[in-house]
């Protein structure tokens, strides 16, 4: 007797296919987010160190008053916020391109945007609470004339949209070179084939 044959495996059904494929764009998205997100955070502490500060001077019991009134350091606090969050944008887009939007198309580009902007509220918390407890402390205790320097607060809210744009700016840019490539390559396929 022989012995029978074993049958091939069936191919896998195109539900199978499609819910694995499912799987890893949402797996790639969060992953994207996960990455944004951290990002932001270390965003924050990065820029509670490196913007500047105004100098103020107690004038009495809990309050405190800017020594220079034309100083720049409210506005260089608000241009580190912006180059930080552009900065970061470029790089959470290239990734978030690389990850999941080359692949994902654009469910996965509104993934990298939704997560630049909570990326970059969480860099304006970090950075605004970062010696937060310690300012207020100071604030409390310090004698009229005494010198500290101000807690760190964006003065342009609206900068908040630095990080999505340069995300966007990113992976839109990347797909678009894509496509652009793509086009190119289909056209002179199709000159050679009528040649």
């Amino acid at each position: 007797m022989t012995e029978p044959m074993p049958l091939p495996a069936a191919p896998a059904a195109p539900a199978a296919r499609a819910a694995a494929g499912i799987r890893r764009g949402v797996v790639a998205c969060l992953a994207v987010a996960a990455g944004t997100v951290l990002l932001g955070l270390v965003a924050g502490f990065v820029w509670a160190v490196a913007a500047p500060r105004p100098l103020l001077v107690m004038t009495g019991r809990g309050a405190a008053a800017v020594i220079n009134a034309e100083t720049g350091a409210f506005i260089a606090a608000d241009g580190w916020y912006c180059f930080i969050c552009l900065a970061a944008g470029l790089l959470s887009g290239l990734f978030g391109y690389l990850l999941a939007v080359r692949s994902y198309g654009p469910v996965a580009m509104i993934m990298v945007l939704v997560s630049a902007v909570a990326a970059a509220l969480i860099t304006l918390w970090i950075g605004e609470h970062v010696g937060l407890a310690s300012y207020h402390h100071l604030l409390a205790t310090l004698p009229p004339g005494a010198r500290l320097r101000a807690a760190l607060s964006l003065g342009a809210r609206s900068a908040i949209a630095f990080w999505p744009l340069g995300a966007g700016l990113m992976a839109g840019g990347m797909e678009l070179a894509a496509w652009v490539r793509d086009r190119r390559v289909a056209a002179s396929g199709s000159a050679l084939a009528q040649e």
